[in-house]
């Protein structure tokens, strides 16, 4: 319970949680809506090798083959990919965390929240588990090396900074759902470039997921800017001045150049996967999404934050045309 002695910013966050626990029903219906009935949506087993077939290592062979064309940077930035997707426990536990989301703190709980936070869940397990099994296949990983790296990043945890803030949590994930979609259709194109669809085919099954979880996220925030536009729009530039956090940031204790992390994101620029343009543009996208450029009657505060972040997806636009990728990287978690 919040009394008068508590801070501005702890009666923020009570009007915050608050309005969140108003979108109740608009979340339970999105669990019904948006995401996939398990008995009828993909699953890894249909892009893999069928194991109890007589053919099976025939299959395998072929998984093979067509993974050796693939280049030795699209693989890595695979595999940061995978590793960033198998991180799922932190990302649930901080999503449970928010205000105003578990606060029963029951993890069977039949509440709106609570029931997209584990089907959410369920359906982002899918990703980690599918394209391990392919790099595990493939023989072009060190899963012996990537396994190490999957454990000290869970281990590590993660730290958004959105503090409990659940307007800003359903900032952070908008943008970073947008962002993996991004990263994967990227990813399937190189992958088809080099000579492998089935890869391909599975990042843009991927991305396909990615995409319907980025249309909840962004209604959820929706919803918030029609209840308070003018804490939603303090919300957003709060989360853009501190930046987007990846979310595998701490899968290194390592934060030079030649950390795993760093290496991991030099590539993904380089050869066009996640690049400072894309985050650029995601900005813009959220912008034009939450039509922030056309609110009105916003408080002084909110009216400057509403210029600033109406300005900022050019800013980055500046900065992306000065950024050089580095002629050499070391590639990371290759067996060879």
């Amino acid at each position: 319970m919040f009394y008068q002695s508590e801070s501005a910013e702890d009666r923020e966050l009570l009007k915050n949680m608050e309005v969140i626990e108003q979108l109740e029903g608009f979340v339970g219906d999105a669990v019904k809506n948006i995401l996939v009935d398990p008995n009828t949506c993909w699953q890894p087993s249909d892009f893999l090798p069928d194991m109890t077939q007589a053919d099976a290592f025939d299959q395998v062979r072929l998984l093979r083959e067509r993974a050796a064309g693939i280049p030795s940077e699209v693989i890595t930035s695979l595999i940061g990919n995978m590793i960033t997707e198998e991180a799922l426990p932190t990302y649930q536990t901080f999503f449970n965390m928010v205000k105003g989301i578990n606060e029963e703190g029951s993890m069977v709980t039949e509440r709106g929240w609570g029931k997209w936070s584990r089907a959410w869940t369920a359906e982002e397990n899918r990703h980690g588990d599918l394209l391990n099994k392919y790099l595990y296949l493939s023989g072009r990983a060190d899963m012996k090396q990537v396994e190490i790296t999957i454990q000290k990043l869970i281990g590590s945890g993660f730290d958004p900074k959105s503090g409990r803030d659940p307007y800003q949590a359903m900032i952070y994930t908008s943008f970073q759902e947008r962002a993996t979609k991004v990263s994967h259709v990227n990813t399937g194109k190189l992958a088809d470039k080099a000579g492998d669809p089935v890869l391909s085919k599975i990042c843009k099954t991927i991305a396909g997921d990615e995409a319907r979880h980025e249309k909840a996220y962004k209604s959820f925030m929706s919803k918030i800017f029609e209840i308070d536009p003018d804490g939603a729009i303090a919300a957003f530039e709060k989360m853009m001045r501190k930046q987007i956090a990846m979310p595998a940031i701490l899968m290194d204790t390592n934060t030079s150049p030649d950390g795993l992390f760093a290496r991991f994101s030099a590539i993904t620029q380089k050869i066009g996967i996640y690049t400072t343009w894309d985050y650029a543009n995601i900005i813009q996208h959220l912008v034009d999404s939450w039509k922030v450029e056309a609110l009105t009657g916003l408080k002084d505060t909110s009216a400057r934050a509403q210029d600033y972040l109406c300005q900022l997806a050019d800013r980055y636009k500046r900065i992306a045309e000065r950024i050089k990728a580095p002629e050499e990287i070391s590639l990371a978690w290759l067996p060879y």
